[in-house]
């Protein structure tokens, strides 16, 4: 269920190639620590025993991918290259690096594979609001909301056997914080993703309209980290979720505002907003109001330790955050309430934004996502999701 992939594919066998797959390990990425890093590794050992099966040779490369990459190209003799994309700027980078430092003679697609319509396809400019991108989303869903074709046993074999990737000494080569543990609550996997999700349509989904919003009831997906890892496609679960639509309108309706509209409003947010993590990506009537507000009396102002460790005076606060710490994810409406309090809390806007992304990206599986960001931004600095 990836169209970078499908797109490689069809690729090699017009020119009756072999296939590689490449993943380009960093050893450390914002403040993802071993928590997203055990996730993401296993989730690709999954990748690697299916592209395996499919005769597709999967290598996993240690290091920055300018660093690895364009060697690769040259050792193999790769006739092109196609990547995925991602509207955050450090990855934005890394494509731009592999770009300069790419032999002139093999071309370069890059593939927006995790949404649904093409972020620049979209639109093409910052969107003020749900409001104002609903429209064009919906406008264009019947030309990319459609099934996949399927991926093929690649019928030309590389001219070498792959090596085995040694995956302990994947482990070994990580720069990243081992004392947030991984969590027992998600299996990493595109198979047991796929399971969370048939899991939400027989269990969950009937009451995801009316009660995704209550933290007391079980009605959300709680797809979240499948998809910020790429395990499960979101186009999938909606082409799934979209065939209940009959029995529960309310609630695919519902789902599709949240996985389609809401996300891909992220992402548009982040791909056009250089300043999408910061005071500064705010609008200006909302960074005045801060200001001028900056100076009023704080009842309470909580270090970043006490906030970590969820030891404030609001036991709904606390207990959110403490939810987040051990499990890794935390109730999708009280995401909001705990990054409004960090403002109220805190000495500075500034200082709020800063604590929520490193908290948010240390702890929540689905951390260092444009939904992440947007959701501390707006949440701290005002526009809302209308």
């Amino acid at each position: 269920d990836n169209w970078a992939f499908l797109y490689a594919q069809r690729l090699a066998l017009k020119q009756e190639l072999p296939l590689h797959v490449c993943f380009c390990l960093v050893p450390k990425f914002l403040d993802a620590t071993i928590r997203h890093y055990g996730f993401m590794l296993k989730g690709l050992q999954e990748v690697a025993k299916e592209c395996a099966e499919l005769n597709i040779p999967f290598h996993l490369l240690l290091g920055y991918a300018k660093d690895v990459l364009p060697a690769f190209v040259v050792e193999h003799d790769v006739g092109g290259l196609v990547t995925d994309f991602c509207p955050l700027r450090l990855p934005r980078q890394w494509v731009e690096d592999v770009r300069e430092r790419l032999p002139e003679d093999v071309p370069f697609a890059q593939v927006d594979a995790h949404n649904i319509v093409p972020c620049w396809v979209a639109s093409p400019k910052q969107e003020y609001s749900a409001r104002t991108i609903r429209g064009k989303i919906h406008a264009q869903l019947p030309e990319f909301l459609t099934e996949f074709p399927p991926v093929i046993c690649h019928p030309y074999p590389p001219s070498c056997p792959t090596e085995p990737i040694a995956w302990e000494a994947c482990y070994s080569s990580l720069q990243v914080d081992c004392t947030v543990k991984e969590v027992e609550w998600a299996t990493p996997g595109t198979a047991a993703g796929l399971a969370v999700l048939q899991s939400f349509i027989a269990e969950r989904l009937k009451s995801f309209g009316s009660h995704r919003n209550d933290p007391n009831k079980a009605a959300l997906s709680n797809l979240s980290p499948w998809f910020h890892f790429g395990q499960v496609s979101t186009q999938r679960a909606i082409l799934e979720v979209q065939k209940h639509r009959g029995k529960y309108k309310e609630s695919v309706d519902a789902f599709v505002e949240e996985a389609v509209v809401r996300r891909e409003l992220a992402e548009n947010f982040c791909y056009y907003n250089e300043n999408y993590d910061s005071v500064q990506g705010a609008y200006d009537w909302a960074q005045t109001t801060l200001k001028l507000h900056a100076k009023d009396k704080r009842p309470f102002l909580y270090k970043l330790q006490e906030l970590e460790q969820g030891t404030t005076h609001d036991p709904l606060w606390n207990a959110a955050q403490l939810q987040m710490v051990r499990e890794g994810k935390m109730h999708g409406f009280l995401r909001m309430y705990w990054a409004k309090k960090i403002l109220e809390w805190t000495r500075s806007p500034e200082e709020a934004l800063q604590f929520a992304i490193y908290l948010n990206d240390r702890y929540e599986l689905d951390g260092r996502d444009p939904n992440g960001y947007v959701g501390c931004l707006w949440s701290i600095c005002g526009p809302g999701w209308a």
